[in-house]
């Protein structure tokens, strides 16, 4: 059984991340795999991922990752999905119109053409670069998508996520993406970030933490939500 399992699906800048967890976890037995036993039987699941929707959902599907990644998180192992980890762990993606995992409620919706900034200078897409990250203690108004009970976010919120033990309120990572989650739930939001207006960028439930930008490009910040990682333990 190995300590830390990196989920390779043939997609995913899979180096960089594998560096970025040996150096904050030294001694943990890490793995780049796509064994879907080794997977299953690993102490901790980092499921990260790049390139479009439909690619992705089609190699996992062809290689059973789906049923591994679902059966993971049910049984309660810790488990950080990053950028494509996060937004196929929805239900399904404009990108390519892909039906995704499913795991959890909402949508991954595509950047609007025409964003602009406060000052009225034109935004592109793909949101490229380090942006500023706001925690989630009350929630505020984000882009979330409609439910049939109707709400958005808003309300008391619930104690900061052990996630963030370290991590300056709006501290820098960087983002590389075109689409961004829209979850159902608002509970589930655990951070957002704004081009130019918020759209949420992490989502924690149980033993699951998923995250829009990239730890593992974020330096310090990055590295300290992987160390974090690497040390919880969810109840």
């Amino acid at each position: 059984m190995v300590d830390i399992a990196i989920v390779d699906y043939g997609m995913g800048n899979l180096r960089s991340v594998q560096q970025a967890v040996r150096k904050v976890a030294p001694g943990a037995d890490v793995a780049v795999t796509g064994d879907a036993g080794v997977i299953a039987d690993a102490g901790r699941v980092v499921f990260p991922g790049q390139g479009a929707a439909r690619d992705c959902m089609r190699e996992i599907r062809s290689r059973g990752l789906d049923q591994v990644i679902a059966a993971t998180v049910s049984k309660g192992t810790p488990f950080l999905g990053i950028c494509m980890g996060l937004q196929v762990l929805f239900e399904h993606s404009e990108e390519g119109d892909t039906p995704c995992l499913g795991l959890l409620a909402g949508p991954v919706t595509r950047f609007a053409s025409g964003l602009r900034d406060a000052r009225g200078n034109k935004l592109k897409v793909p949101h490229m670069g380090w942006n500023q990250v706001r925690r989630i203690k009350n929630p505020p108004e984000v882009a979330v998508a409609p439910s049939p009970a109707g709400g958005g976010l808003g309300g008391g919120g619930a104690p900061e996520h052990p996630l963030w033990a370290g991590i300056e309120q709006d501290a820098r990572f960087y983002f590389v993406h075109s689409y961004y989650v829209q979850p159902r739930d608002a509970s589930l939001a655990q951070a957002t970030s704004d081009y130019p207006q918020p759209f949420v960028c992490a989502v924690a439930r149980d033993n699951l933490f998923a995250v829009q930008f990239h730890p593992e490009k974020s330096a310090a910040a990055g590295l300290q939500l992987l160390r974090n990682f690497i040390n919880w333990n969810p109840a």
